[in-house]
């Protein structure tokens, strides 16, 4: 905003001096002629000037639409992977196996509640209390019914919105140690680059470049970690509510 503050007073300068001069050692039939160009040359750098403030504001309105329904999906996705990992102890580590899943796959509904009993101790030669937990199954539910009702964009949810040559989410799986235990782990992702292909470059590196809490950082719109036990997206608050 500075930098467009100076150039707007460094243009008014220009144009004083320039008329002053004009004014001053050019001959009178001349003036008209000048007098159209610098008008034209006004209307230029007024629109310049108006598209440099205009630009980022339009960026950020774009911006928000599009990561607004990226995000969309890459919580289809998270959703869908978390209950597969429910069913099957690991991620999927592609789409097509996912969207099998939601297909054909089905919760198994329990329920369980504390219990005791009375058991004969040797040591103590009496009947003593023991706790208990008591699990029923209460039957199934499938998945796509649970996670999506009468929805079936988990169909298309590979798909990456806006994208100019229908690109897809990269999804991988992996198992990796953490202080000893096998964590099962998942990253779905896509490039910014690839939602905001049509964009100023300039704004579209500085939206890379971000490193904020209130900002979607770094180069890569994701869910997940595969270096990290963390099913979190790298977006800020902002998207996760109910307007978005």
């Amino acid at each position: 905003m500075l930098n467009l503050i100076l150039i707007v007073v460094l243009i008014c300068l220009v144009t004083v001096g320039l008329v002053f001069l004009i004014d001053r050692f050019l001959p009178q039939k001349v003036k008209p002629f000048l007098v159209i160009l610098f008008g034209l040359v006004s209307i230029f750098l007024g629109y310049k000037i108006y598209e440099s403030i205009n630009a980022p504001i339009e960026f950020n309105k774009v911006r928000k639409e599009r990561f607004s329904q990226v995000i969309a999906k890459l919580k289809d996705i998270r959703d869908a992977e978390e209950a597969y990992k429910t069913v099957n102890g690991k991620y999927a580590g592609n789409f097509e196996s996912l969207i099998q899943f939601i297909d054909t796959g089905s919760y198994t509904i329990t329920t369980q509640k504390d219990s005791s009993f009375m058991r004969f101790d040797r040591a103590y030669g009496i009947d003593m209390q023991q706790d208990t937990v008591i699990i029923d199954t209460l039957g199934t539910v499938k998945v796509k019914d649970s996670l999506f009702k009468n929805s079936d964009r988990y169909k298309t949810m590979m798909n990456v919105p806006y994208a100019q040559n229908n690109e897809k989410f990269e999804l991988k799986a992996d198992i990796i140690d953490k202080s000893g235990y096998k964590a099962p782990v998942f990253e779905a992702k896509v490039k910014k680059d690839v939602v905001l292909y049509d964009q100023p470059k300039d704004l579209v590196d500085r939206e890379k470049a971000h490193q904020s809490v209130e900002e979607v950082n770094g180069d890569e719109i994701k869910v997940g970690s595969l270096t990290d036990v963390s099913t979190n997206g790298n977006w800020p608050p902002i998207y996760d509510r109910k307007d978005n």
